[in-house]
């Protein structure tokens, strides 16, 4: 999360910054060891079931609809850097921005749209991963303690109106497993 926050606030704003030979080469490292340090992170975490310290019973569907969310996350944290080293590649080899309304994209030009629709994605998920971690909470369902090491859950919630939700959320989830589960017959 240190080095994800790190690497947005640093982030080279003008292409041009990386005639700099000094940030060009301190951006390839930060971006390798990015890479390395998420895809230890995902082959350590994958070993874990998605919802690990739950003390109520998860629908298949909420599981597959996490676990498809932690991989698209993780994908982007993979992809961020990659496309920013291929960018760091791309202009130490010359290729620039250069794509006028009249001219066809340049390689660079695709890279950049690439590298930004990762990050606006990564942002996404990520608002995604932290309003399911505060629902969660607010269930009391035990997957925040297994998370976050303040504010742990003692038992599921008993507030009516998060008991009705939950409810809603269930019957949403029975449906969409009824949906997959008939369209494999």
């Amino acid at each position: 999360m240190i080095l994800y926050v790190y690497g947005i606030f640093k982030q080279v704003n003008n292409l041009d910054d990386l005639d700099d030979k000094g940030l060009l080469i301190s951006e390839i490292i930060f971006a390798s060891a990015f890479i390395v340090i998420v895809i230890l992170r995902y082959s350590y975490m994958r070993r874990f079931k998605t919802f690990l310290g739950a003390q109520v019973p998860v629908h298949i569907v909420h599981y597959y609809f996490a676990r498809s969310i932690h991989k698209a996350m993780y994908a982007c944290f993979i992809l961020l850097p990659l496309t920013g080293l291929m960018i760091a590649g791309l202009y130490s080899q010359g290729y620039t921005v250069n794509a006028t309304p009249d001219e066809e994209q340049t390689v660079m030009d695709v890279v950049l749209d690439l590298h930004g629709l990762v990050a606006e994605t990564s942002y996404l998920l990520i608002l995604i991963h932290i309003a399911a971690a505060i629902y969660s909470r607010i269930k009391g369902e035990g997957v925040w303690s297994s998370m976050v090491p303040i504010l742990k859950e003692d038992k599921p919630t008993s507030n009516k109106f998060i008991i009705k939700i939950s409810k809603v959320e269930e019957n949403i989830y029975d449906k969409v497993g009824t949906f997959f589960s008939s369209r494999k017959k």
